[in-house]
């Protein structure tokens, strides 16, 4: 009995990988005929709200650009019909009541939206925009431009992705939001997600290769009218952005709450701050590095070396009570099932990330403006040590500026914690303006639009508190 309980284990395994990879590929594409709704608005009172799709075939997401949101869902069903009114949630609940409410007109450019009983309506801007492949180590690679209707040249910025598999041509909100604001836009699927060709991955080599491509192939297409062309991109785009910078010209590079260590350092630093919040101090957290060591060098091999570390620190702690706390990034599974598990998974599951890359040097080679908004509180990237690294960097390099959101988490957004789970309730206030100010006029007093500002006056960096 025991031998068939122990077997279940992988196939119990595989069926959750075939779930979650069903998942991933399934989940309801947008529905085609709503992507007239998608675009930026100017509303009555005068200010600018951007409309894209959200999770769901039907779903949209409003974006104010003072970091209100919220995700609107058809009110009924209506057959085959193309749905026009929606209702829907504040920032990214999934219950309670649904207070926001938006309509459409037949995609003639029009719309009527009440957010917190205040009621408005908006036309869509135009943009021009062109869909243009691009080749890159012998794939093509789909993307958009879309470039403002005003007069003179304007800055560009080109979308780097996070480790999202969906499309950015699709869903990146940005390319309606930066254009509205007089900046434009190259947004581009990565390699296999959306229009382009090849297989997922997140080796950030051949990642960093394609964004180059993509900045070459904006330039080309923008011509005079680019004043600049440089990188725009969050999360893992952090580790992505400034080695591209290396193999490219960019003009400016902004990188939104990204890890300026290795992914290795991702996962350690989530075990720490689960443990601090659970309560542990100094003295555990050194244990638990022992830990993490050790599952770092499994995952660095491709689950070729490191068991017997691993097997070590599971007899040394697994009678700890602070051992069940560890999740992290992996480190949390890498204890929960036996090596021969992981070794025959872990291969299989693996998508090619490049673990123990070490991004100081490209940041130390990158002499051009750079941007750097990172979130205090920041729970799948925890930002101290980034901190730490980009002051250290910034000593010698004047263009680095840092701006911290002491209360955001991942994505530079609020949240509230309901029954346990941190629920996100809106983008940080300032956080979308300052992205378009900044890419404007590299201004450090600009940039103060953050609440706390690291500029690159030591006196002034001396004084804030990540």
């Amino acid at each position: 009995m025991w031998l068939r309980r122990l077997l279940l284990i992988p196939l119990l395994l595989a069926v959750a990988a075939l779930g979650a990879y069903v998942y991933v590929f399934n989940d309801p594409q947008p529905d085609a005929r709503l992507a007239c709704y998608y675009g930026a608005y100017d509303l009555d009172d005068g200010r600018i709200v951007v409309i894209s799709p959200s999770s769901g075939a039907q779903a949209l997401r409003f974006v104010f650009m003072d970091g209100i949101t919220g995700r609107l869902e058809p009110v009924a069903k209506q057959g085959s019909e193309v749905p026009r009114a929606f209702a829907g949630r504040s920032g990214w609940s999934t219950d309670g009541p649904k207070p926001h409410k938006a309509s459409f007109g037949p995609c003639d450019g029009t719309m009527a939206l009440s957010v917190e009983g205040k009621a408005f309506s908006g036309t869509k801007r135009s943009f021009d925009m062109k869909d243009v492949t691009f080749e890159n180590h012998g794939l093509k690679l789909f993307g958009r431009l879309t470039m403002p209707r005003v007069e003179g040249p304007v800055p560009v910025a080109v979308l780097v992705h996070g480790s999202e598999r969906d499309s950015a041509v699709v869903f990146n909100r940005l390319q309606y939001l930066f254009p509205a604001n007089g900046i434009g836009v190259f947004a581009y699927d990565k390699r296999g997600t959306g229009r382009s060709d090849g297989r997922y991955t997140q080796n950030f080599h051949l990642l960093s290769d394609d964004a180059a491509a993509a900045l070459k192939k904006a330039r080309e297409l923008v011509g005079a009218l680019a004043r600049e062309v440089g990188f725009q991109g969050g999360s893992q785009a952090g580790w992505i952005q400034p080695l591209a910078a290396t193999k490219v010209k960019a003009d400016f590079v902004l990188v939104g709450f990204g890890l300026a260590e290795s992914p290795l350092a991702e996962d350690r630093e989530e075990v720490f701050d689960d443990l601090r919040e659970a309560g542990y101090g100094h003295e555990v957290i050194a244990k638990a590095r022992e830990i993490t060591d050790a599952t770092g060098r499994v995952m660095a091999s491709n689950f070729t070396a490191g068991f017997d570390a691993l097997d070590a620190v599971r007899a040394k702690y697994s009678k700890e009570q602070w051992y069940a706390k560890i999740k992290g990034e992996y480190s949390g599974d890498f204890l929960a099932y036996p090596n021969w598990v992981l070794q025959t998974l872990g291969p299989v599951l693996g998508v090619g990330t490049s673990w123990d890359y070490d991004p100081v040097p490209a940041l130390q080679v990158y002499q051009g403006p750079h941007l750097w908004i990172l979130a205090g509180r920041d729970s799948s990237g925890p930002s101290e040590n980034t901190m730490r690294i980009l002051r250290e960097v910034q000593a010698t390099h004047p263009n680095l500026d840092i701006v911290m959101f002491p209360t955001a988490d991942h994505g530079i957004t609020e949240f509230e914690i309901r029954d346990g789970e941190r629920v996100d309730t809106r983008f940080s206030e300032g956080y979308l303006q300052l992205m378009v100010d900044w890419i404007h006029f590299k201004d450090p007093a600009v940039k103060a639009q953050g609440p706390v500002v690291y500029d690159g006056n030591a006196a002034a960096a001396a004084t804030a508190q990540p």
